[in-house]
């Protein structure tokens, strides 16, 4: 880490704008609204302030720093990772692994981020040193590693697969999932007896990643009904893991269960079966599952919604119904009848996969084949400055 000659008010804009930048990437990272293209611009811009912070040198890392300890937050932290990931600074790594230990588990993904920002070359010092230490967060950041490079560890990892910490053992778990370690099933069907739901989610998951799908079924029944947050995640696995005719039958018995009836809603263009549209535009003009229904259009059509009037920002925009709904992206149920109607949907469009769909499309083949890994479907596509 060198020093040199800065403008203060610069640098402190880059940790600035850095931090935001990767906020708004995390939240769209997975979701339907933005694609490889849109995430890679964002991606430009982030890399265009972290590389300020770089060549500031030691008032990059100030800057930083002096952020984080004003706004303790997952974002400062993100930034403060890649800094020092990238310079390879003992000191400075170590300070960042302290800060995701205040933060608990958005510590750990921020961290999990900054790896993946990461080349390869300068985590492989890292990497052994940490699977191989006592500390649960450095071992986390290591199996964080493996799996956003998809790197295999070799015998080292069935002892993780079965650590005593859940946290480690989680995420050796998902890993055995996303590379294919059949060995590790044993490993991984013990795990869906895991200390936490989201444990047990995870473990799911890999087990049918690992072409086990009849042993989890049970417990995904049970997080459907008992855990509201991860409900969406296990219908999809479970969707994602039938028969198309079982599927339908099994979704619907929760689409008649009013607690279920939203998260079921917004599963139904799994199927990619656009018979429901005209059902699901009904559900449009339900305050309730408003929201909903425009998650399952947007699974149900590679469409850059965006570029079309179908979805308005301002809910009150549908009606005094509405009007409290705190959603920023709500379907016009008759303009999308009307859209439907002139010509089933899509046509006149350029093909527009979704960061969501991209994952789905990744999971479907992952679960299709036996030894097909789980791809990276988080690669985006960037252009030069002036396009």
């Amino acid at each position: 880490m060198h020093r040199v000659a800065t403008i203060a008010a610069i640098v402190h804009q880059h940790a600035e704008d850095a931090a935001f930048l990767w906020f708004r990437r995390r939240r769209e990272i997975d979701g339907p609204i933005l694609d490889e293209t849109d995430i890679g611009r964002i991606d430009q811009r982030l890399e265009a302030n972290l590389e300020g912070l770089m060549a500031a040198g030691k008032a990059g890392w100030e800057a930083a720093q002096a952020r984080f300890t004003d706004y303790a937050e997952p974002s400062e932290l993100f930034v403060l990772g890649v800094l020092a990931l990238r310079w390879g600074d003992s000191g400075a790594i170590a300070a960042a692994i302290d800060g995701a230990a205040v933060l608990g588990d958005a510590g750990l993904s921020s961290l999990s981020a900054a790896i993946a920002c990461t080349p390869r070359e300068s985590l492989r010092p890292l990497v052994a040193k940490w699977l191989d230490t006592r500390d649960v967060v450095q071992c986390c950041l290591g199996l964080s590693a493996l799996w956003h490079h998809r790197v295999d560890p070799g015998p080292r990892l069935p002892a993780l697969a079965n650590h005593s910490d859940a946290r480690i053992r989680s995420r050796a778990v998902r890993l055995a999932g996303a590379i294919k370690r059949r060995d590790l099933l044993p490993s991984v069907l013990a795990a869906l007896d895991g200390e936490t739901p989201k444990e047990r989610l995870t473990a799911a998951l890999a087990a049918c990643l690992l072409g086990e799908t009849r042993s989890p079924q049970p417990l995904i029944d049970k997080i459907v009904a008992s855990q509201p947050e991860l409900a969406q995640a296990a219908i999809e696995i479970r969707l994602l893991t039938m028969p198309t005719k079982a599927g339908k039958g099994w979704l619907q018995k929760h689409l008649d269960q009013p607690a279920l009836r939203s998260v079921a809603t917004a599963s139904v263009g799994l199927f990619g079966d656009r018979a429901v549209m005209p059902w699901l535009i009904e559900k449009m003009r339900e305050p309730d599952l408003v929201a909903a229904a425009g998650a399952a259009l947007r699974d149900l059509f590679e469409v850059d919604f965006g570029d079309t009037s179908l979805f308005v920002v301002d809910p009150a925009l549908l009606g005094e119904d509405f009007a409290h709904l705190d959603d920023t992206s709500l379907p016009v149920a008759d303009r999308v009848e009307t859209w439907w109607d002139e010509g089933r949907g899509g046509r006149n469009h350029r093909p527009f996969r979704s960061m969501r769909l991209l994952r789905l499309n990744a999971l479907r083949a992952a679960l299709a084949a036996a030894d097909t890994p789980l791809a990276d479907w988080r690669v985006t596509r960037r252009f030069p400055a002036w396009i």
